[in-house]
Parts: C-alpha cells; sequence; structure tokens
C-alpha cells in the first residue's frame, strides 16, 4: 500500500522523482551497526521479518523493533525472547504481547487493519507440547489468520482428536504439534482436505532423542502430502501456513 501511494502520487504530480528516488532508497535496507533490518521483506513475502531474539541483547532487539515499527505496517514479533529482553520490549511497548511458555513478544502495529487471512486450526498432543502450538498460534494471529486451538488430543487417546474432525475438516490449514513418537500428524492427515504442516517437538523420553524421533516419524506419515518443519518450529510452521493462505487468495 506504501508503495502503491508514492507511485500514485509521483503520477498526480506531488511527489518529485527525487523524492521519490530517495523513498524508495530507504525502503529495502536499515543498516543499524549490529543488524541489517530487511524492511522490504513485508513487500515480498506479506509480513516483516521477525526477531529471533536468542543471543542478541536486550538493546538490540529493542532497537532492531523500534527500525521494523518505523518501516512496516504489520505486527513485529520477536521469537525466543529471553526474560530480560522481554522485560525491555514491554518497557519501551507496554501494550505488547508476551507470552512467557511461547517465548514470544508482538509488538503490535497500529496501523495494522487487515482483514483475517483465514483460519487455521493448531493441534497439539499433549500439555508439554504447548510451548512450541502457542508458538505457532500466536503467531498466526499476530500477522492476521484466525486460529482454532485444539489441545491435548495426542494419539494414545484416539476418541479425542476424532472428536475434533469437524474442526479440522472445516480448516483452511492445519497445523500439527506433537512428540514421541510423532504419530498424530498422520491421523489428522487422514481426517482432513486442508494441507497439514506437523512440527515435532522435543518431547519424549531418552530414545525420542530430542525431538529426532517425531521429525523422522512425521518425514515418513504413512498420510500423503504431510509437510514437516523442524524440531519445535512453531513459528516456521505459522509463516508456512501465512504463504499458503496468502497465494490462495491472491
Amino acid at each position: 500500500d506504501e508503495l502503491e501511494a508514492l507511485l500514485r502520487s509521483l503520477i498526480d504530480g506531488s511527489t518529485t522523482v527525487e523524492e521519490t528516488v530517495a523513498e524508495l532508497q530507504r525502503l529495502p535496507l536499515k543498516d543499524l551497526g549490529f543488524a541489517r533490518v530487511d524492511t522490504h521483506r513485508e513487500l515480498r513475502q506479506g509480513m516483516p521479518e521477525a526477531i529471533y531474539a536468542e543471543h542478541k541483547t536486550a538493546s538490540q532487539v529493542v532497537a532492531i523493533a523500534e527500525a521494523l515499527l518505523a518501516e512496516t505496517t504489520s505486527a513485529v514479533i520477536a521469537t525466543r525472547v529471553p526474560e530480560e529482553t522481554a522485560h525491555a520490549l514491554l518497557r519501551r511497548w507496554p501494550d505488547a504481547l508476551h507470552d512467557e511458555a511461547a517465548r514470544l513478544v508482538v509488538v503490535r502495529s497500529t496501523s495494522d487493519e487487515r482483514a483475517p487471512a483465514g483460519t487455521i486450526a493448531v493441534v497439539s498432543g499433549g500439555t508439554s507440547d504447548r510451548p512450541v502450538a502457542l508458538e505457532a498460534a500466536l503467531t498466526a494471529e499476530a500477522v492476521g489468520i484466525k486460529v482454532e486451538r485444539i489441545e491435548d488430543v495426542g494419539v494414545a487417546g484416539l476418541h479425542r482428536v476424532l472428536a475434533q474432525e469437524e474442526t479440522l475438516r472445516t480448516s483452511d490449514v492445519v497445523i500439527v504439534v506433537a512428540g514421541m513418537e510423532g504419530a498424530l500428524p498422520s491421523i489428522v492427515g487422514g481426517l482432513t482436505p486442508a494441507p497439514v504442516i506437523a512440527v515435532p517437538t522435543s518431547v519424549g523420553y531418552g530414545a525420542s532423542f530430542g525431538g529426532l524421533a517425531a521429525l523422522l516419524g512425521m518425514l515418513n506419515s504413512c498420510a500423503a502430502g504431510v509437510v514437516v518443519t523442524n524440531i519445535d518450529n512453531g513459528f516456521g510452521a505459522a509463516l508456512a501456513a501465512l504463504r499458503q493462505l496468502n497465494r490462495g487468495r491472491a
């Protein structure tokens, strides 16, 4: 929208060629010295660059968030946020959303008024999978997706997920978060016509190898068409869902 408005102002003469060129030079990148912030990503992909906060200082994360908010129209998301950094972000933006379990902070832009991109279901196998499921759900909501949360429906009690079949069938995309042996996406993949994004978690006893067993189980799913993210990557699953929804309504 910003780019279209800029070009229209050039056409109607309210902006000069020199001013337009200067504005276009500003769009793609902001160099903060310690980080090169991709301010053009929202134009290319439909949402701004997210901040991976782990291993960054609190002041660096705040500075990146300020740069993104100044140049984009969507919410700014910080993932894997340490406690100290979360406090710094909340001091700077008291209305920001912070979920301690998901280690996620969302700073909402006041200009973010887009219509919902669609509806997804975020399904988790057990309570121990909840932090990753929350990361997926909160990220999806921050980028304008309506989310139906279905929790604690692991395959050890198959009737629990079967009771959610109507929601699974009517969702545009389904994200399935599970650890242990990672069987839940195969069950869900056999119930819904929607694209299924499987997220293995690092939940399980020793032979789960920190989520590797779930990852391999999901990669070998007998439900055709299930796609798999990296271990514990709820954020990536939400962005994959956004890409599918955006292409569907393009």
